[in-house]
């Protein structure tokens, strides 16, 4: 769970460093990516502060980008509810595609939930990956994190309009 969350942009450009950078680790866990996106402020827009964190992002070296990776749980062993079956093929495929590629899948699971079958979009999403080449599934992989990294960094920031009065 995330400390900072609903911000504000506003609030987030006045933060002293030290603390934007924690709050920034908290969504993508890289201290030199959260170090860019905050030494990028005083941000216009919500626009403006996604497009920083996904250019960033995307200058990380590969090494970074996989310790990054190694931050995210297995899937097979994240997903809550499965029957025992389900969660080992999931390893099982998990497990091919880190002997693969070398580094681990990652997939942003909110854009695999709009069908309501997380576990069969996931296999899915996994096989259709597992014929990529290398250089093809570095690319997706750095996409996913994008995904994740752009639900993150709303979730910390809150609605572009802020919250409503109470």
């Amino acid at each position: 769970m995330m400390m900072h969350q609903g911000l504000g942009l506003e609030t987030f450009n006045d933060l002293p460093r030290r603390k934007a950078v924690h709050a920034l680790y908290e969504c993508c866990g890289s201290v030199t990516w959260a170090s860019q996106v905050a030494d990028g402020r005083a941000y216009a827009s919500y626009s403006d502060f996604l497009t920083r964190a996904d250019v960033e992002l995307g200058e990380l070296s590969d090494r970074d980008v996989d310790v990054l990776a190694s931050t995210h749980p297995p899937i097979g062993r994240t997903c809550a509810g499965l029957d025992a079956a389900t969660q080992s093929v999931l390893i099982d495929a998990c497990r091919m595609y880190v002997e693969r590629f070398e580094f681990g899948y990652i997939v942003c699971s909110v854009a695999l939930q709009s069908d309501g079958d997380a576990p069969r979009a996931v296999l899915m999403d996994l096989g259709h990956r597992l014929d990529n080449d290398r250089d093809t599934e570095r690319k997706v992989m750095r996409e996913e994190l994008a995904k994740i990294n752009r639900a993150r960094l709303q979730k910390l920031l809150g609605p572009e309009g802020g919250w409503p009065p109470y």
